[in-house]
């Protein structure tokens, strides 16, 4: 499994950066998709999530940097929180039986998971403001990704990409969306 990975991770080519005049500004052009064809909606929004994966990554790193540097508190809290709430669910729900020696140590279990699920909740409450901002940070960036794949207008030199990219699956949002059985309908369209 890790040697898969790794063959993965070492195959893995970087598509270049595209230019701020072609990602958003001068030449680039924006229209509304048509909502009632999805199949076409959706292979725009590939072709675009390919061709510019460089553009949203470090539109991604940047946007988060920026909340991270004004809210660094509260967003490490609300972190914090949802890895302890995780924690403890998956701990709830764990469906792998234990040999227990002694009666008092399953006892002292249950009171451990009551006591984690009580504080767990203390913190979901007091801390419901950086829970919410810390959601926020990580979905505005998936957001202004997906307008902006929506919106974007392919040119030729988009298309003629896509293309390569199509033919040899080895950058990382190629490999991302075939990871989630994700893939445009035709080569040139």
């Amino acid at each position: 499994m890790s040697a898969d990975v790794s063959e993965v991770i070492q195959k893995l080519e970087l598509p270049p950066l595209r230019t701020l005049d072609d990602f958003a500004l001068g030449s680039a052009r924006f229209q509304l998709p048509n909502l009632k064809d999805f199949d076409k909606w959706g292979n725009r929004v590939v072709k675009n999530l390919i061709y510019y994966q460089t553009n949203y990554f470090l539109m991604f790193i940047t946007i988060y940097g920026i909340m991270v540097i004004f809210n660094p508190f509260k967003i490490v809290c609300g972190l914090l929180v949802q890895a302890m709430m995780m924690a403890v669910l998956l701990q709830f729900f764990q469906k792998k039986t234990r040999i227990i020696a002694s009666h008092s140590a399953a006892d002292n279990q249950k009171w451990y998971m009551l006591a984690g699920a009580l504080l767990v909740g203390y913190l979901f409450l007091h801390f419901f403001d950086a829970l919410l901002l810390s959601g926020f940070t990580l979905l505005l960036p998936f957001s202004l990704t997906f307008v902006h794949a929506s919106l974007r207008l392919r040119n030729l030199k988009n298309k003629v990409a896509n293309t390569m990219v199509n033919l040899s699956a080895s950058t990382p949002m190629a490999v991302f969306l075939d990871t989630f059985n994700i893939a445009a309908d035709s080569l040139l369209n």
